[in-house]
């Protein structure tokens, strides 16, 4: 019976290691620079028919390239982007470095992590997210199925970066995002400071994760994973 417990162990520990391996890394593209990442999943709030993801800015209704260190998306329709690799579960925490581009004011967009990630491409998709708007505020909400439930209203935060007009198209707002998981409570912070502790309570943490993004943002993201120290 103990041969058999270490031999189960072992292979969960090998199942964990090679899934970290297979997770996307923004330092190397998946598949071509400059092209579609491969493997990666998108769902919308609104299904399309016959959605085109771009690898040329000017056409189909995403633009969403590797471009390393990290990929650029650019949304027309709201939805979530993820890599199936991407997944966690227990104690975890989890981060994405954001650059916003120019918002041609639309600031109330929301963009950011979400996590606990179930059943994605199904009706019953679960998942959290926590988002940032350009007026300086941060959102966390639930999604079950075709219902988003409220976690945290908008709350205004002095530490999330704004993009202002006098920055030009070649300037970004930079913000970092960070997800914790500490036993029961979930931890959320922008740019290394912590703007919300929450109690997990019914909450459904583990699954995949990935990037909430809402309708027209222009986004590089630099950095999405887990964090490891």
């Amino acid at each position: 019976m103990k041969s058999l417990f270490i031999l189960t162990l072992l292979f969960s520990l090998f199942s964990v290691s090679l899934q970290a391996q297979d997770r996307p890394d923004p330092q190397v593209p998946q598949g071509e620079n400059l092209k579609v990442p491969e493997g990666w999943e998108i769902r919308l709030d609104k299904a399309m028919d016959n959605l085109v993801v771009s690898d040329n800015p000017d056409e189909g209704d995403i633009y969403f390239v590797n471009m390393t260190p990290g990929w650029h998306l650019t949304t027309g329709p709201r939805g979530i982007f993820w890599h199936p690799a991407n997944n966690v579960e227990g104690d975890f925490g989890i981060k994405a470095n954001l650059y916003l581009f120019n918002t041609n004011g639309r600031n109330r967009e929301g963009y950011g992590l979400f996590f606990g990630g179930q059943n994605l491409q199904e009706d019953d998709q679960n998942y959290i997210y926590f988002l940032l708007r350009n007026t300086g505020e941060f959102l966390i909400k639930e999604r079950v199925g075709s219902e988003t439930k409220l976690v945290q209203d908008w709350t205004k935060s002095e530490h999330i970066v704004l993009y202002t007009e006098d920055m030009g198209d070649e300037n970004t707002a930079e913000n970092n995002l960070q997800v914790k998981i500490e036993g029961a409570e979930m931890v959320f912070v922008i740019n290394g400071e912590e703007v919300s502790r929450l109690d997990k309570g019914n909450l459904n943490t583990n699954g995949h994760f990935g990037l909430r993004v809402n309708h027209r943002v222009n986004l590089h993201i630099s950095d999405l994973g887990e964090i490891t120290n």
